[in-house]
């Protein structure tokens, strides 16, 4: 199985909203277990998940001796009840994995859920 750090999705997402900054768009926290504790159980039609990112480091781009910055979770989100478009990030560890995996899939399932008469209709002829 491929961990989380080693995808790589094929374009990037902003931090937080073209349109507004600050907190009340994007939140940082310093572990997994500080930001579960703040969304966690965040209800998943108001808050939905529309991408992530694990974030490493290379540590090519430093000098030796240099600590490469901890590796993080990026949660991007649409709280579709505001049409609020906003983004969390937490420090993770390779140990946070399974957690971080169990949480995403539910949110996966959940957005397969809004596109399965897409996902499972054959495809028409154009």
């Amino acid at each position: 199985m491929t961990h989380l750090w080693e995808i790589k999705h094929p374009y990037y997402c902003n931090e937080g909203n073209f349109y507004k900054n600050g907190p009340d768009v994007h939140t940082v926290y310093a572990s997994w277990g500080d930001f579960f504790e703040d969304w966690g159980t965040a209800d998943e039609d108001w808050n939905a998940v529309f991408r992530w990112d694990w974030k490493r480091a290379d540590p090519d781009d430093y000098e030796p001796g240099d600590e490469p910055p901890a590796d993080q979770l990026c949660v991007y989100w649409v709280l579709q009840r505001k049409a609020i478009l906003r983004s969390t990030a937490c420090n993770v560890t390779e140990a946070d994995e399974p957690a971080v995996r169990a949480w995403l899939t539910t949110r996966a399932e959940h957005t397969r859920r809004l596109w399965v008469p897409l996902l499972d209709a054959p495809a028409e002829a154009a």
